[in-house]
């Protein structure tokens, strides 16, 4: 009976023991798959992902936060809007409100000759002060008024206008910059295309000579030739590869703050905008020009320091005007008599001797004027310079687009039919090769002579604005 009892506990333990492995068995291999799942569905979100496609607005807008050199420009305007704004407090009255308590030792008991009201003993030890106690709670309006602090506003005017004029200039640059970097990579891709196509060209012409070769028609060295060729593609392949590659980058930098690169352009170099004619570009470039603002500015600015350097030489005034409480007690009224008051204080100061450094200043100041003065004129010389250099250069480049289009669309034509004149007997291994390589340089200087357009354009708006 006992035996019974045992085995049939002993059944018991093992069908439970049984339940419970089975149970974590299945847990694991839930947990296992739901891991595993859950791998997989982020793998495949995070390649399914869609790059971004970029257009030209957007790579300026992006790279307008997060080029440090222009965000630097940007930084400078607004440190020197600060800076008019202080000055233009320098102007103005400033009010501020004063609380002190001075204490002074007292004499100590009084001799007899002190007793009398008619003694003129003082009261504490320093005479400066006027009692033992003595509370000051004034509110106290400071005007300072001076050549200088004039001079130095219209100054930060000045050099505001500067300011603006050279986040002009940053902003402009940074067209430039990012159209040059955008419309690269647009290019290098263009002769990624080309290559690859050159490439499949070349296999085919090899396979074509291995026929020919294998019917007798054409010599082993035609095949090697055309082999020759084909290797030659696939390093080109490779090398425009690499190309393409570093352009991306060149681009990702200047657009995220991440470095990200999974993103795509828009090629819109199909598409150029039109060329105003040479007297509009001039009257817009003398209307419109940054450089030319802020030299300008900075010569306006060098006026008004030459002026601030005479202020040094001029005497001053300064008003200070004081309401409130200079008493013995911390009270508005003792015993009847008012401690609430006001006092008013004029200085004029009147510069006398200073071992000429007021007059140093002066002679600096002048000469930094004179400075800016042919500044100012080289560069009214330099933007009628710029205009003609750049306007010519884009005006060839958009003459230069049709003739590159016609000479790539005859390239295509002349490989075509060197081609098939090859497979004619008509023509050598040689004049096919030159005909691959003639194609390719064609597409490619085709690419070129856009991008060159777009680029042209955008060194002309740098002196005239947008059209």
């Amino acid at each position: 009976m006992c035996q019974k009892n045992n085995r049939t506990k002993h059944v018991r333990w093992q069908s439970h023991f049984g339940q419970d492995s089975t149970l974590l068995i299945f847990s694991l291999v839930l947990i296992a798959t739901s891991g595993q799942s859950f791998a997989q569905v982020a793998a495949a979100d995070q390649n399914q992902s869609a790059p971004l496609t970029i257009t030209l607005q957007d790579a300026l807008q992006r790279a307008r936060q997060n080029d440090p050199q222009y965000r630097s420009v940007i930084t400078d305007l607004g440190v020197a809007r600060e800076d008019r704004v202080q000055a233009r407090a320098g102007l103005l009255p400033n009010v501020s409100y004063n609380n002190s308590f001075i204490y002074t030792q007292g004499t100590g008991p009084l001799p007899v000759t002190c007793q009398t009201s008619t003694a003129g003993c003082p009261t504490s030890r320093f005479i400066a002060n006027n009692g033992v106690h003595e509370y000051i709670s004034q509110a106290n309006a400071h005007e300072a008024l001076s050549l200088t602090n004039v001079a130095d506003y219209r100054r930060s005017s000045a050099l505001l206008a500067q300011a603006r004029a050279k986040a002009e200039v940053a902003t402009r640059g940074l067209v430039v910059s990012v159209t040059q970097a955008y419309y690269g990579l647009v290019v290098a891709q263009r002769k990624y295309a080309n290559i690859q196509r050159a490439a499949a060209e070349a296999a085919r012409f090899l396979d074509i000579s291995q026929k020919l070769e294998a019917g007798g028609e054409v010599a082993h060295a035609d095949v090697l030739r055309a082999h020759i060729q084909s290797q030659q593609q696939q390093r080109d392949l490779q090398e425009a590869q690499i190309a393409m590659e570093r352009n991306r980058l060149d681009l990702a930098v200047l657009l995220f703050p991440d470095f990200n690169q999974n993103f795509s352009v828009v090629d819109d170099l199909q598409t150029p905008e039109p060329l105003p004619t040479f007297a509009e570009a001039e009257a817009a470039g003398k209307k419109n020009n940054p450089d030319l603002r802020a030299a300008l500015a900075a010569y306006q600015a060098s006026r008004h320091e030459v002026t601030a350097a005479w202020g040094g030489l001029l005497p001053s005034l300064n008003v200070d005007y004081f309401y409130g409480i200079d008493s013995n007690q911390f009270a508005v009224e003792v015993n009847g008599i008012r401690n609430l008051g006001y006092s008013t204080v004029a200085t004029l100061q009147i510069p006398i001797f200073s071992w000429g450094s007021d007059r140093s200043k002066l002679k600096q100041a002048e000469l930094r004027r004179d400075q800016a003065h042919v500044e100012l004129n080289f560069a009214q010389k330099q933007l009628l310079s710029h205009l003609r250099e750049f306007y010519s250069e884009a005006e060839t480049a958009r003459s230069e687009m049709e003739s590159l289009a016609s000479s790539a669309e005859m390239a295509a034509e002349s490989m075509r039919l060197t081609t098939m004149r090859y497979q004619a007997g008509e023509s050598t291994v040689l004049e096919v090769v030159d005909a691959q390589n003639t194609l390719t340089q064609a597409r490619n200087a085709y690419d070129d002579g856009q991008s060159r357009y777009k680029v042209a354009v955008a060194n002309l708006q740098t002196l005239t604005g947008n059209f």
